[in-house]
């Protein structure tokens, strides 16, 4: 017994030991959280997410996002997935072919003028693929520096690819995944985010700005002048001024969201033509990020324990339609979480909003308007 007792003292120590003093690649700093509005007044908790049709993707997971292109007279979605594949949803007949392979994880998607899907790849930087498929890479660094974690892109009136990278330390491929990759930007808090910019014209990458806990869903305003980003770290949505006088300044358009924003997609004009856009959070935010925001040992420790010990997103489904001055206008949610991690939606023309997931089998629908 005496021996067990000594042997069980022993792995104790190790164990705490390992907790206190084991290498690990974060470096957190102090922060100070927004309060949440909660799921109350405008995000006033509802079920309009549960009752979602499910379009069974056939293997693949995780249509981060999706873009819609016509085709003689037929609409079709391209949709990312997190096993590298963008495929080609027939939303009528729900047949799913597969587009492309990237090599790499595809998040954000879009269509160019000219018929090619732009895709931010968080493995590959920005690539662009031609309707037969053709991949070719538009952009994998910036400054002599890869770029780590591109998440989402789009289009100046001018035709310049406006795309986050998500973070400059924690690289989606080097860690592993996007998701653990975010999870450790996240506990850090270094704000290692960018906004990048791809000229086509002269084929150059420059930062814009930079300085963001996770930058993540982009989408250009409707004054061509900015573009619409999600900080997810900080849980808000901010304008990031892209030219002009105030060129790489930043300024809050909806802070102290209840959960981790994810894409920002433009959105159909309300009947009085103020132009909208769809927000996704991929889960309701986490008492134990918020509450050790002040505690960067504490912090530390946390990035030590096992994976399956470490804070996880929640599911809780919610989809959001606001203006570019932070009116919300109306939320789909499923608090049981029934189509997980959502990432965002689009709204196509066809009579449907379509729901994106960062781990769901399937592209959720719902009637829209």
């Amino acid at each position: 017994m005496k021996n067990l007792l000594i042997a069980v003292a022993a792995l104790v120590a190790l164990g705490l030991l390992y907790l206190l003093a084991a290498p690990t690649p974060v470096d957190p700093v102090v922060w100070t959280p927004s309060p949440s509005r909660g799921y109350e007044g405008d995000f006033e908790a509802n079920d309009a997410l549960a009752s979602a049709e499910l379009i069974p993707l056939g293997g693949p997971h995780g249509p981060e996002d999706a873009a819609a292109k016509a085709e003689n007279g037929t609409l079709f979605l391209y949709a990312s997935s997190q096993d590298g594949e963008i495929l080609k949803i027939n939303p009528q007949t729900k047949e799913i072919t597969v587009f492309a392979k990237t090599g790499g994880v595809p998040l954000g998607v879009e269509f160019d003028a000219g018929g090619n899907l732009i895709v931010a790849d968080a493995y590959r930087g920005l690539l662009s693929i031609a309707p037969d498929g053709t991949v070719t890479t538009l952009t994998d660094a910036v400054d002599g520096a890869p770029i780590v974690y591109a998440d989402d892109l789009d289009f100046g009136p001018d035709g310049v690819i406006y795309f986050s990278d998500a973070s400059t330390k924690f690289g989606a491929e080097a860690v592993g995944s996007t998701l653990d990759a975010s999870v450790l930007e996240i506990i850090e808090h270094g704000r290692t985010g960018r906004l990048l910019a791809y000229d086509p014209r002269s084929k150059t990458t420059s930062v814009v700005a930079e300085g963001f806990s996770f930058s993540n869903g982009v989408a250009i305003a409707p004054d061509g002048m900015s573009v619409l980003m999600n900080e997810t770290g900080e849980y808000r949505v901010l304008r990031v001024f892209v030219d002009g006088p105030r060129k790489g300044e930043a300024e809050e358009v909806i802070a102290g969201l209840p959960g981790f924003p994810d894409n920002i997609n433009r959105g159909p004009d309300l009947a009085d033509g103020t132009p909208t856009f769809f927000l996704g959070l991929a889960g309701p935010r986490l008492p134990v990020v918020d509450n050790l925001a002040g505690n960067p040992f504490a912090r530390k420790i946390v990035s030590r324990l096992p994976k399956f010990l470490q804070p996880a997103p929640v599911r809780y489904g919610f989809v959001m339609q606001f203006t570019d001055d932070g009116r919300v206008v109306r939320t789909w949610q499923d608090p049981a979480g029934g189509y997980p991690v959502t990432t965002g939606a689009i709204a196509p023309g066809d009579g449907y909003l379509y729901v994106t997931s960062l781990e769901a089998h399937d592209l959720a629908r719902l009637p829209f308007p």
